[in-house]
């Protein structure tokens, strides 16, 4: 299409027409030059490619509280979670027109397409009844519809880079000093992307011809008001489409029909990381930190860099001294010369770092990148800035708690026997249990105590969706959070789901929730009849009671809901344990444990004394003279360890369950101090008789010395490990290859010093352990009582231990096992 308008009187300010300014989105070079162009031809308005509904937010801008970089947020009402960003740098061209216009009192409008429309499309509403977008305003080029065109790459390419990064620096970011016309780089990249488009039409870009003749309409309105004196900041590749005469009609056209939705706009903080590609971000540059540093500093950029590189590395503790920075700045200058450059752009100064500052190494240069190149800023904006209820709630709370967002990655400590740190961990589990991540929990170092917590944090600008989504559920975090958690009981369709639901309630103290939760949970685990199911939620409604005990929270009926769990599964588990495969035989043996676990646990939180925060008089079941829990059976604890002990004890015998269960229930009974060593020889002995199948033998072997703490059990009771030892060497040449795959797994989860303990103890063979040792009928070489001398040689270290005095008769081990007791 021909163009009128626009032409470039030499020397001075285009001719009649709009001053029409294509940029690259957070380009440093487009910023500076679209501020003296600004300067010189001082617009009665500034029109910018953006979301026509954000002009209301414009004044915010200039206020003082507003730091970039920071996005426009545009969500659907009905749909938060359908949203789009517009994000803006301290060295986005946008954001600099836009802070021009306010410094001198010029209005700032968004003439992109509305927010309501490009919201509607991103599901793809209304596309089949779309106007042929190519057949008006196109050039008569084109693309697939599934190739989208790099206009930068292009451009490279033709002027001989293979990078467009490196070409762009080139161009614009290192212009040297010259005629400083500020208006001739935009009448080149205009004539450069008019070239393009008349190549390659849209470039894959299908919805820019609708996008583009809405700015037209923009741009005509603006024009009937101010005359020429306009001024256009938007990206260099719709320069030439707004140049194009077409008709208003035509324009019309292509927006009649757009699909719509109810939208609303608000500015949120942005972080560096996200404005990256790496980030995901389409519009987005490789090195945001960089371009800031070339953007605010006065002169001399790489020797600024250098010492920002070389204060980073000092942090961390690498001897980097004054020398470095004056080296590294000489190479980055000299590779400069050498690959043609007119000043050292990003490689450079990259590979110079490399070299004189890490010795050659990528691993602290990967720091650089991630700090300085790429950069953790996280923007802040005014509080006058519209927001959801929940998310004005979020951040008081964050002042309050003194839990300040930030974007780069860091641990918190938790205490939560400090009330501070309690309301911060139940803000965190909140928000959690509303889908809003900003921290995950992880393992604390050097405690595994209840009362401590540790969280990574990380606040991501996509949070501020999630907030804005989960506003639907309160006004507040707590009320919110509660009504998630009792929408979300009622929609569950597992037990699995609701025990995950009320794991989270606990430590978020949704007290008001709870009730519900527990009551969709009971009926859950009555309905449900699979005892693998049941295994699985009981331990983790187990651990949660702990937090009655730091948190002051009232677990009465969740104590109700896993003791009657115990007793279903003590009633199903050994019908469930019959005629089991390999397999399922391995995942049983795995509850077996876990709720070998949970029934200890259990036990022992029934009897604790509440926490003085959640003491009620004569009501709570933490404390001492509250009544039973109802479904705990007499005696508290001990009635469910015993009755667990006996199901332990049919698993242990019943030879329609598979050996492995077999081996792993008299492992926890002689554990537990139920079954002496006497009798578990003896069941081994009936598990590894020359009558047993030699791989259900090796799979009960397998349950009973596999996990923790079996290699030492071998290494201490040798009567045992001869056991072992006589039935492998009994093993049948045919059937020991079938075998050794178990027993292979077994032996190799023990540490390297039991293995070879193991191994020496077998090479030695059995043999006299030494003066008064008797030797034992049927296993020749074990003594049968307790070698008294040898016992006596630990005593120092024993009374030691203890903290008895050096004048206390205890000569003997006798003595000392009275005084223990």
């Amino acid at each position: 299409m021909a163009m009128t308008d626009g032409e470039v009187e030499p020397g001075g300010r285009p001719g009649p027409g709009p001053l029409l300014l294509g940029v690259r989105h957070h380009g440093p070079g487009s910023a500076r030059a679209v501020r003296a162009a600004l300067d010189a031809a001082r617009p009665r308005v500034v029109l910018i490619e953006g979301p026509p509904e954000a002009d209301a937010l414009v004044p915010l801008a200039a206020d003082a509280d507003m730091r970039p970089p920071v996005a426009l947020l545009a969500h659907a009402v009905d749909e938060p979670g359908r949203s789009s960003f517009w994000p803006f740098a301290e060295f986005s061209p946008e954001w600099v027109a836009l802070r021009w216009a306010l410094a001198h009192d010029v209005p700032a409008r968004f003439i992109d397409l509305p927010a309501t429309h490009s919201l509607a499309w991103e599901r793809g509403e209304g596309e089949r009844d779309r106007p042929d977008t190519q057949s008006d305003g196109a050039g008569p080029g084109g693309l697939p519809p599934a190739v989208r065109l790099d206009p930068l790459g292009v451009l490279a390419e033709v002027a001989g880079y293979d990078d467009p990064e490196r070409w762009w620096e080139d161009v614009v970011e290192h212009r040297g000093p010259g005629p400083r016309d500020p208006f001739t780089p935009f009448t080149v990249l205009e004539e450069a992307m008019a070239a393009l488009r008349e190549t390659y039409g849209t470039g894959g870009h299908d919805r820019d011809p609708v996008r583009e003749a809405h700015m037209r309409l923009q741009l005509r309105s603006a024009r009937k008001e101010f005359d020429d004196d306009v001024a256009v900041v938007c990206g260099a590749w719709h320069v030439p489409a707004l140049r194009w005469r077409t008709t208003v009609t035509a324009d019309r056209a292509l927006l009649k029909g757009l699909p719509k939705v109810k939208a609303e706009l608000t500015w949120v903080p942005w972080t560096y990381r996200r404005l990256s590609r790496a980030g995901g971000y389409g519009a987005g540059i490789d090195s945001p930190g960089w371009y800031a540093h070339l953007f605010g500093v006065p002169d001399r950029p790489v020797e600024r860099w250098m010492t920002k590189v070389a204060g980073l590395l000092r942090a961390e503790d690498r001897v980097v001294s004054p020398a470095h920075v004056i080296e590294a700045v000489r190479l980055a200058e000299t590779l400069a010369a050498v690959r043609g450059r007119p000043l050292p752009g990003l490689g450079e100064t990259i590979d110079a770092v490399r070299a004189v500052m890490c010795d050659g190494s990528d691993v602290p240069l990967a720091l650089v990148q991630d700090r300085l190149v790429v950069g953790d800023a996280l923007g802040e904006v005014p509080r006058a800035a519209p927001a959801v209820p929940l998310q004005r709630d979020l951040e008081r709370s964050q002042r309050r708690l003194r839990l300040r967002p930030e974007a780069g990655e860091r641990e918190l400590e938790l205490d939560l026997r400090k009330e501070t740190d309690a309301e911060r961990s139940r803000l965190l589990h909140r928000l959690r249990l509303l889908r809003i991540p900003w921290g995950d929990p992880v393992a604390s170092r050097g405690s595994t105590g209840t009362f401590r917590e540790t969280w990574r944090l990380r606040w991501e600008p996509e949070l501020s969706v999630r907030v804005a989504e989960a506003g639907v559920w309160g006004t507040t975090v707590l009320a919110a959070a509660t009504g998630k958690a009792e929408a979300d009981a009622l929609a569950a369709q597992t037990l699995a789901e609701v025990t995950a639901l009320a794991v989270l309630c606990l430590p978020a103290g949704l007290g008001d929730a709870l009730p519900t939760v527990m009551r969709v949970l009971a009926d859950r685990a009555a309905l449900d009849t699979d005892v693998g199911h049941l295994a699985q939620a009981l331990p983790a409604l187990v651990r949660s009671l702990r937090y009655g005990d730091v948190r002051g929270t009232d677990t009465a009926a969740l104590a109700e809901v896993a003791t009657g769990l115990a007793e279903r599964i003590f009633v199903g588990l050994p019908p469930a344990c019959a005629a089991l495969d390999a397999d399922a035989a391995a995942e049983m043996r795995r509850h077996v444990d876990a709720v070998h676990g949970a029934v200890g646990l259990l036990g022992e939180t029934l009897v604790k004394p509440a926490s003085p925060a959640s003491q009620k008089p004569s009501v709570s079941p933490m404390s001492p003279v509250a009544p039973a829990l109802p479904g705990t059976p007499p005696g508290g604890h001990r009635g469910l360890r015993v009755r667990w002990q006996g199901v332990l004890r049919v698993l242990s015998g019943r030879d329609s369950v598979p050996g492995v269960i077999r081996g792993r229930a008299v492992r926890l009974l002689l554990d537990d101090g139920v079954l002496d060593q006497d009798e578990a020889a003896r069941l081994m002995g009936l598990a590894l008789s020359p009558g047993a199948p030699p791989a259900d033998a090796a799979a009960w072997i397998e349950g009973f010395v596999g996990g923790g703490g079996g290699g030492m059990l071998l290494v201490h009771d040798e009567r045992l490990l001869a056991l072992v030892d006589g039935w492998l060497t009994g093993v049948p040449a045919e059937a020991f290859t079938d075998v050794l795959p178990l027993l292979r797994r077994t032996f190799a989860a023990y540490e390297p010093g039991v293995r070879r303990t193991l191994g020496e103890l077998v090479r030695r063979g059995p043999r006299e352990r030494g003066r008064g040792a008797a030797v034992a009928e049927g296993a020749p070489g074990f003594g049968s009582g307790l070698d008294n001398e040898r016992a006596d040689a630990v005593l120092p270290v024993v009374r030691l231990l203890l903290g008895l005095d050096d004048d206390r008769e205890t000569t003997t081990v006798n003595d000392l096992a009275e005084v223990g007791t």
